[in-house]
């Protein structure tokens, strides 16, 4: 808790607009409606790779769909103002009763986030064993060839390519590499 009386509880939202119901928290928070009363609207998300046009790109998604969290002290009308904001189904533990989440918990979740945004998950090599490839980066840029090894946590392949008439294996990353 960072402030006296706050404490966090979790919004259900619809999947999809958890970014709409922190939108909307955010700007009744600016306007000053709930600004003493909600401190803070978080969305827990992660990163991923995903390939794009041949190049890695790191995406965010929600860690936790459908749920919002909220930093606030529940007095007068604040439950119902919350409860009805657009896309909002409930709180967790339901409006008559809605549950703070315990300091561990709000920690394990605060620090998972955290730790999610650190960490980039392996990423899914579209890549199998004998496929033509041709290389797209390095020095071996233009060259066509076979994958040879595919190793998932290091993100790496090994291609085959012929140089001068001979197999040779190339180590390559997989976004150096594109299907023919």
């Amino acid at each position: 808790m960072s402030e006296t009386g706050k404490q966090w509880y979790v919004l259900r939202a619809m999947s999809g607009k958890e970014n709409k119901v922190k939108e909307y928290i955010d700007a009744e928070i600016k306007n000053g409606s709930l600004g003493d009363l909600v401190s803070q609207v978080l969305i827990p998300t992660e990163k991923y790779y995903s390939i794009r046009n041949g190049k890695r790109v790191v995406k965010e998604r929600t860690y936790l769909p459908g749920y919002v969290l909220v930093e606030a002290n529940l007095v007068g009308e604040i439950v119902h103002v919350l409860r009805n904001t657009p896309n909002v189904i409930d709180f967790l533990g339901g409006a008559n009763n809605p549950q703070a989440l315990r300091p561990s918990e709000i920690n394990r979740i605060l620090g998972k986030a955290e730790e999610l945004q650190e960490e980039v998950p392996d990423a899914v090599i579209p890549y199998t064993v004998g496929e033509a490839i041709k290389v797209t980066d390095g020095p071996f840029n233009g060259f066509s060839g076979v994958v040879a090894e595919v190793n998932g946590a290091k993100r790496k392949l090994t291609v085959t390519v012929k140089v001068f008439g001979r197999n040779t294996p190339l180590d390559l990353d997989f976004t150096q590499v594109a299907k023919e």
